[in-house]
């Protein structure tokens, strides 16, 4: 073989090369490669905030006549009663405006020529509301008109107080939601689909669910640790319990026993010692088997290391003594340590759309 043909021989064996490397790549890109990918793309064409839920004001149109149309909402059971001409009630609940409308529309194309049947959901305002609560800066109601996640609602709320134990739990409320009826469509689409709800650490209690996530999986991105929030949820940021420092120092507080707290530790987060404390006497008083015990500290000791720093529990006071006052014997009665607001139905409304 010449080098002339040697030459073209190698052209097109480079160019077929080429040639099979692009249709490679368009199938790559034209093809989802992972269950994210198929999943967004199902995912587009149902939601949980488009199906119909207990408040919601639907409305039946049949175009071209004023005689059949309806507008009512969902009975305690469901359905769409008082629709005319209908053999039986219609089931509406967590049902999509098209499946009411192919519904209706058999019924009436029993009588009627071609009907041609429009269902839309008129007002969402009455659908349960969302509830924040617990350690996060502005406890508050919410109406969720579209998708909202955890961390978004938590952004909303102000973020997370110094209370916070490291814990949130959401109780999701029977029937509120519609997310078991999106989950059945991605299901019958394509089982290999990965649904992240599943994911998250759940359990079951006559229907409602009980979601526990930890703070600190949310704050690393873990996808299951940010579920998407649903009316009717009650997200709680649980506090941790609490530990009081009272007496000679100058900031008397409650802190919070998230972490191992040393009682310098405790002592140092209330402000320090006041002018008047005697921080040779300090005493802790701790609750255990239904009796309380009086531990006795002495910081001078502690901070020459002749005495080990004390670990804290869950619920100990922490009193320094103040010269000139009388030792205490007994656990001081503590009053408006507790700010936390109790009444859920003053919290303010926010709507989510």
């Amino acid at each position: 073989m010449n080098k002339g043909k040697l030459y073209h021989f190698s052209i097109f064996f480079l160019c077929l090369i080429l040639l099979q490397s692009s249709i490679l790549s368009q199938d790559t890109n034209t093809t989802p490669t992972n269950n994210t990918a198929i999943s967004e793309i199902i995912k587009s064409q149902i939601s949980e905030e488009s199906l119909i839920h207990f408040g919601d004001l639907i409305e039946i149109d049949v175009i071209g006549s004023f005689e059949y149309d309806w507008r009512g909402r969902l009975t305690p059971e469901g359905f769409l009663t008082g629709v005319q001409f209908v053999d039986s009630p219609v089931y509406g609940l967590c049902r999509s405006e098209t499946d009411i409308a192919d519904k209706i529309t058999g019924y009436y194309s029993k009588f009627l020529r071609d009907p041609k049947i429009a269902v839309k959901i008129l007002d969402r305002s009455n659908r349960p509301v969302s509830i924040l609560s617990g350690a996060v800066k502005t406890p508050q109601r919410f109406q969720i008109k579209r998708p909202i996640h955890l961390n978004e609602l938590l952004i909303i709320s102000g973020g997370l107080t110094d209370k916070a134990s490291g814990e949130i739990q959401i109780f999701r409320p029977q029937q509120l939601n519609c997310l078991a009826e999106v989950g059945k469509f991605l299901d019958s689409q394509s089982p290999k689909i990965d649904n992240p709800e599943r994911f998250v650490a759940a359990r079951e209690d006559n229907g409602s669910q009980f979601i526990n996530i930890k703070i600190n999986d949310l704050l690393t991105g873990k996808e299951e640790a940010n579920p998407q929030i649903l009316s009717g949820d009650i997200v709680s940021v649980l506090e941790a319990q609490p530990i009081y420092v009272i007496g000679g120092v100058e900031n008397p507080k409650q802190i919070s026993s998230r972490l191992q707290i040393s009682l310098t530790r405790a002592i140092s987060s209330a402000g320090g010692l006041s002018k008047d404390a005697d921080e040779t006497k300090i005493t802790i008083f701790r609750r255990e088997a239904n009796e309380t015990k009086i531990i006795e500290a002495d910081l001078q000791k502690i901070k020459a290391q002749q005495s080990e720093d004390i670990i804290l529990q869950p619920f100990d006071i922490i009193e320094v003594a103040r010269r000139g006052k009388q030792e205490r014997k007994t656990p001081p009665i503590l009053e408006n340590f507790d700010s936390s607001n109790k009444d859920k139905l003053k919290l303010p409304l926010r709507i989510i759309d």
